[in-house]
């Protein structure tokens, strides 16, 4: 038996019901930590065997490779392994792939939309707009910061990623 994506394909039913891809410059920092901090909340609330997970780049500076090493470790000492990711470059196809795709600044989001087929219907969207409470409306690129701004970075996903989690299961 199959049931209908959000594209109107078939999918069978223990196929998941929802597509996110989480995406910033080089998917070595941001994406990836949300990436891992999104997959571990939603496992928690027992969504991840609904939910396909995914994070990519919009240039391909990084592509193959694994997660800068201060986003792994600051995410290791919340409890988080994204130590296995391996960036990869965003592929246009991924407007089909993916239902959800959430980016983490307004530059990568002007880059996608300029790259956006005229059908696609995946939403496109900030990822702190999940979290308007926060009054900020993008998670900053810690790549030439300090510990502080990786556990920034932490703070603001691990906020947003709750709030997904809560709207996913509200769908349900």
């Amino acid at each position: 038996m199959t049931q209908p994506d959000s594209a109107g394909q078939s999918r069978p039913p223990d196929m998941p019901t929802t597509s996110i891809l989480f995406v910033c410059t080089g998917n070595i920092c941001r994406s990836p930590t949300a990436e891992g901090v999104f997959r571990a909340l939603a496992a928690r609330a027992g969504l991840l065997g609904r939910i396909r997970v995914d994070s990519a780049a919009t240039h391909d500076f990084y592509t193959g490779g694994p997660p800068d090493w201060r986003a792994i470790l600051a995410a290791r000492h919340r409890g988080y392994d994204i130590a296995t990711l391996r960036a990869r470059h965003f592929d246009v196809a991924d407007f089909r792939r993916f239902d959800r795709i959430y980016v983490m600044d307004r530059m990568n989001l002007e880059v996608l939309s300029a790259m956006r087929p005229s059908d696609c219907s995946a939403d496109l969207s900030l990822f702190l707009e999940l979290a308007p409470e926060l009054g900020q409306s993008e998670v900053p690129d810690p790549f030439g910061g300090g510990p502080d701004d990786f556990e920034r970075v932490l703070d603001l996903v691990e906020h947003a990623s709750a709030a997904l989690v809560e709207k996913l299961t509200k769908e349900r």
